[in-house]
């Protein structure tokens, strides 16, 4: 794999104790603690009524976050190419199609069903934001972020355009959440373009990686980045909180690692 660089105009957060970004920036330099609190989720204002009562919580973290990129980055949602990356699809509907599949009455509903898929959060978001662009949706269990990421990046680089990637994932009642306990709902998102602009927060270049996985030193926080596989762009996003020039290793398929470098605008 070459060297796939892009620059980051966004950036969106949400996860236990970190309802958006400028307050997970603080944690992530030192200057609060991560107190431990369940996901904060907005209200999903910009999707019609219908489809905002019938939005999962993995539809609501994946538009919070990438709105906040967006916002952050006074871009048009309309206009961008999006990729979503999820170990997973929504663990609650999941559950509620299980429980009615072992029941007598295996009729299940249309919109239960529409809702357990894995790119309902991608069909949300086209509603919500009318969006037109190219849009990917990807599943790599924990490897969801890198492999979102090099997904994005392949598209910021070949066909130069700005592309959101927005990584999440969501817990699953028992008992399946004994098997895969994810404790809550978390999502990341970031705004890559294929050129710098005033708005540019740092510029990346991923490279395959063979050095040890980044960790993070506050254990309630290496807690939550091993916990939650789209949190495992933590590391990452301390860099960028911090605005350090540098590198990290992140997770992806086994074996394999990511290196990002990192340079602060």
């Amino acid at each position: 794999m070459n060297a796939l660089t892009a620059w980051i105009e966004g950036i969106g957060c949400i996860a236990p104790g970190l309802p958006d970004w400028p307050s997970a920036r603080a944690v992530l330099r030192g200057e609060q603690p991560l107190l431990p609190a369940p996901s904060l989720l907005p209200i999903p204002t910009l999707l019609p009524p219908a489809e905002r009562r019938r939005a999962s919580r993995v539809v609501k973290v994946a538009l919070a976050v990438g709105l906040e990129a967006i916002a952050q980055a006074g871009a048009d949602a309309s206009t961008l190419a999006t990729v979503f990356a999820a170990s997973g699809a929504d663990g609650h509907n999941c559950h509620a199609l299980c429980e009615q599949l072992a029941t007598d009455d295996r009729q299940i509903s249309p919109t239960r069903f529409h809702n357990s898929v894995h790119n309902a959060a991608a069909g949300y978001w086209g509603i919500a934001t009318k969006a037109m662009a190219p849009c990917q949706v990807i599943s790599a269990y924990d490897a969801g972020f890198g492999a979102g990421l090099l997904d994005a990046l392949g598209q910021v680089v070949v066909d130069r355009q700005p592309t959101l990637l927005i990584a999440y994932d969501s817990e699953y009642p028992e008992p399946i959440f004994a098997k895969r306990p994810v404790p809550d709902v978390a999502g990341i998102s970031l705004l890559l373009t294929p050129e710098r602009s005033e708005r540019s927060l740092a510029c990346i270049t991923v490279t395959p990686g063979t050095d040890a996985v980044d960790t993070l030193a506050d254990p309630a926080l290496e807690a939550l980045r091993n916990s939650i596989p789209a949190l495992r762009a933590l590391p990452l996003l301390a860099r960028l909180a911090r605005g350090e020039a540098g590198s990290v290793c992140l997770d992806y398929l086994p074996p394999m690692q990511l290196t990002v470098s990192i340079q602060p605008c």
